[in-house]
């Protein structure tokens, strides 16, 4: 699995891209990609394995899956080709999800037998719903772009271009709107979300509140405050 870290440039604010294998964040990286083309598990391989290998093999999968999930930092997957099956699982773990219209999603594995392995009985009807993720995966169905937009899979659906990467640049401009923000504030809003939404309204509050006390001595609070002091119009000035 392969992925594109996004940082500011030394001087500029443009984003550097560069490959790793490794999901994890390194120190100075602030924004996470992930290039969506994906059909699944290669069943090639899957069918030679004995029945003792398929369990430690899907639990890796869901292992890499999971540190994608909890990376602190925003992720993004871009869905230009096929997520199939482990691939839209690898997609869901993103914190935003964009397609092409022409691409194509879903959890197939009940057409093999088994169930989805890597996550996504939990994290489809946590994006969609309950009755509407079972719809999908009893049924096996794969969507396009506009049908996944729908039903909120995805939050962007392109027309593909010729260079056939629709979804990327989406993900660029997403990204460069996503940079400059304070990197600690980035870190603890999504955390603040993602537990959030796991407890009741009035623990969830209590997370904000603690979250939010993360902030409150960076020196990236102060400068942002200062920024925008300096940014307001005159008519505003003593208020």
């Amino acid at each position: 699995m392969w992925a594109r870290g996004w940082a500011p440039v030394a001087g500029g604010s443009g984003p550097r891209r560069g490959y790793c294998s490794e999901v994890k964040a390194e120190d100075e990286l602030r924004l996470r990609y992930l290039e969506e083309e994906n059909r699944g598990a290669d069943l090639k391989e899957r069918v030679k394995m004995n029945p003792s290998e398929v369990g430690p093999f899907v639990s890796r999968i869901r292992t890499v899956i999971n540190e994608i999930a909890n990376l602190p930092v925003p992720t993004i997957a871009a869905i230009d080709g096929l997520a199939l099956g482990g691939g839209l699982e690898l997609a869901l773990a993103c914190d935003i999800r964009v397609a092409a219209s022409s691409a194509k999603m879903g959890l197939v594995e009940t057409k093999l037998a088994i169930i989805p392995g890597g996550g996504g009985t939990q994290r489809l009807p946590r994006a969609i719903g309950a009755s509407l993720a079972k719809e999908l995966i009893f049924s096996a169905r794969v969507l396009d772009g506009h049908e996944a937009k729908a039903v909120g899979l995805i939050s962007h659906v392109l027309e593909q271009n010729q260079e056939g990467d629709a979804a990327y640049r989406k993900a660029l401009d997403l990204a460069r709107e996503f940079l400059p923000q304070g990197p600690v504030a980035m870190r603890v809003a999504k955390l603040a979300i993602n537990q959030g939404m796991e407890v009741d309204l009035v623990t969830g509050l209590a997370i904000e509140e603690a979250c939010y006390a993360q902030t409150i001595s960076t020196k990236d609070r102060l400068e942002g405050l200062l920024a925008f002091k300096e940014k307001r119009s005159p008519r505003y000035k003593g208020e």
